[in-house]
């Protein structure tokens, strides 16, 4: 690594050649403010925020795209540059509501503790609000124009890393506005609902659609039978709503919360996560041992499958049918359970916990979501509407004592636990593939190779002698890259380059969806992903195919994985959709 000597204030510093004024000045413990910047996102420059002075020159620049220059003195705090910051916040407020109380961001927004540390009491400006109406046209997450603040963040996230186009600045000065491009809803335009832009927006301009008051009404209806799935990454990041590190493990603790709180039996997403790689991984070595069309793509991220549709239709016949872990537990809750505890699926109410925004659209996605004769899924909160349940509900989360899952859905292997992370689903798959292929038991089921955080990663399983070759892809920008590998081979007519194909729309994979807590960076990724891989490890059954809640339900119920029932409960169909709708 090449590193340059500067000055922070001052104070020699050495750092890495390239790296920018602003993030040199934390290594030296001195944050500048800043609301347009981000860890994931190209410095964009916007807000303002960020000034500093050169020493020897008259001008100031924006430290979050500035890089530093060898022997410079960087001055990034003193009087002027103080009253300079304090101005444009007071600015930006003057142009933003004072509705702080009534925001889903009240408490986390980036805008209203900035204000806080410059002590902004009053504003100095008349007041001049955008008026832009609401856009709720999606299931899974709300535009609010009126409290952008123009930082650019969900644009430039959803171009740079998902690669979809949804938003874009319209018109121009005064009148600038964050909106779906062509100045169409949300809904129409084309939208994944990964909630990347949410969880990237630094104000309340744009959120999840609240679902916690039907949550609590169901649970309230006494004719309901209310059943609660979690997520695999949800168990890594609800802690730090209640000023946990990243990455701890408080699963016990979410199955006793939500037991508090009334619902009737809880089941952990892993369990489903065991059901889909018996036939996920049974349609693949079916694939492969009987000339079907290889390669063979993941189904379980919807913001995926809802871009594979829009994007990537040619990719249609190579998805898995297998539906995601979270419409798979919701369709065992309302036929092979309920049929134990007697109760008929209309009376059944299922929520799913989950760290992922568009998992609230995929509930409804299409009649394919109906296979128990009812609505599969009735509910999706995401963790850091959950959390705020808690919080409402007087429950000490810290407090509680850990507590199991019901049965006889919801144990799970560390199999079921990895589909959290990017690999995950890619690294079960191969523990049982293995295993249906060779009939033998992999000895080491760590499957290092499919592991990273590279935007692409591409090798090879060895499954006793034949060779198994896999591709991950996270973050949409970077599918691209594989797929047109894919496309090129069958033009040419050669063999296609991999036998299996993983892909996850957020960067990281579940442990960054749109719907956990705020403020994820490659740091809150890296121990979430750590959280996830210690859950595996501690687990004493860490392969699908020997979980024996999964073997018993095919003993029970399903008969085997591909059987006629499972096909008709637990896989879907897939469609062309437009880019644009109306």
């Amino acid at each position: 690594m090449e590193t340059v000597e500067i000055k922070i204030n001052g104070k020699p510093v050495q750092v890495e050649k390239g790296m920018t004024i602003l993030k040199a000045a934390l290594t030296d413990e001195v944050k500048i403010p800043a609301l347009c910047a981000h860890d994931d996102l190209d410095p964009w420059a916007a807000c303002g925020l960020c000034v500093c002075k050169v020493e020897g020159s008259p001008k100031m620049v924006r430290a979050c795209a500035t890089e530093v220059v060898e022997g410079q003195n960087y001055i990034t705090h003193d009087p002027e540059l103080m009253k300079v910051r304090r101005t444009t916040l007071e600015m930006i407020l003057a142009n933003h509501p004072q509705e702080c109380l009534t925001c889903g961001r009240n408490t986390t927004c980036e805008l209203q503790d900035l204000s806080a540390d410059f002590g902004i009491r009053e504003i100095p400006y008349d007041v001049d609000i955008h008026e832009l109406e609401k856009d709720d046209s999606t299931p899974a997450i709300i535009l609010d124009p009126r409290k952008c603040v123009n930082c650019g963040r969900c644009a430039n996230v959803c171009q740079q890393l998902q690669n979809v186009w949804a938003l874009e600045f319209l018109e121009r000065g005064h009148k600038t506005r964050m909106a779906p491009a062509a100045g169409v809803l949300l809904n129409e335009s084309p939208c994944i609902k990964c909630g990347q832009c949410s969880a990237h927006c630094p104000v309340g301009a744009i959120y999840e659609k609240d679902e916690t008051k039907q949550f609590m009404k169901a649970i309230r209806d006494e004719s309901k039978h209310v059943s609660v799935q979690i997520a695999p990454a949800v168990r890594v990041a609800l802690g730090e709503a209640f000023g946990m590190e990243p990455g701890e493990l408080v699963t016990g603790k979410i199955y006793a919360a939500l037991r508090k709180l009334g619902v009737d039996s809880v089941f952990d997403t892993n369990f489903a996560a065991d059901l889909t790689i018996m036939e996920e991984g049974s349609e693949l070595v079916d694939r492969i041992k009987n000339g079907g069309l290889l390669p063979q793509i993941t189904s379980c991220c919807p913001a995926w499958t809802d871009y594979m549709e829009k994007y990537a239709n040619d990719m249609i016949p190579h998805f898995s049918t297998a539906k995601s872990p979270m419409m798979m537990q919701g369709v065992v809750t309302k036929t092979y359970y309920a049929e134990k505890i007697k109760t008929p699926a209309k009376d059944m109410f299922t929520v799913a916990i989950m760290p992922c925004t568009a998992k609230k659209y995929e509930i409804t996605r299409d009649d394919n979501m109906w296979s128990s004769g009812e609505q599969d899924m009735d509910l999706v909160l995401t963790t850091r509407e959950f959390a705020r349940l808690i919080k409402s509900s007087g429950i000490c989360f810290g407090c509680l004592d850990d507590e199991k899952a019901d049965s006889p859905i919801g144990d799970y292997s560390g199999a079921g636990t990895i589909f959290g992370v990017t690999g995950g689903v890619m690294e079960a798959a191969v523990r049982t593939a293995y295993k249906l292929v060779t009939e033998k038991e992999l000895d080491d089921v760590n499957i290092h190779a499919v592991r990273g955080m590279d935007g692409v990663r591409k090798g090879s399983v060895d499954f006793d002698g034949t060779e198994i070759k896999v591709a991950v892809a996270h973050g949409m920008v970077h599918v691209e890259e594989i797929l047109n590998e894919v496309r090129e081979a069958k033009a040419k007519g050669e063999p296609v380059p991999y036998h299996f194909i993983e892909v996850m729309a957020c960067r990281g994979g579940c442990i960054a969806g749109g719907g956990q807590p705020y403020g994820t960076n490659d740091e809150v990724r890296a121990k979430r992903v750590a959280g996830i891989y210690n859950d595996d490890e501690k687990s004493v059954v860490r392969k699908s195919h020997e979980n024996p809640e999964i073997v018993q339900i095919y003993k029970d119920y399903l008969g085997e994985p591909m059987s006629h029932k499972s096909h008709e409960l637990l896989h879907t169909k897939y469609q062309l959709r437009p880019l644009y709708s109306k």
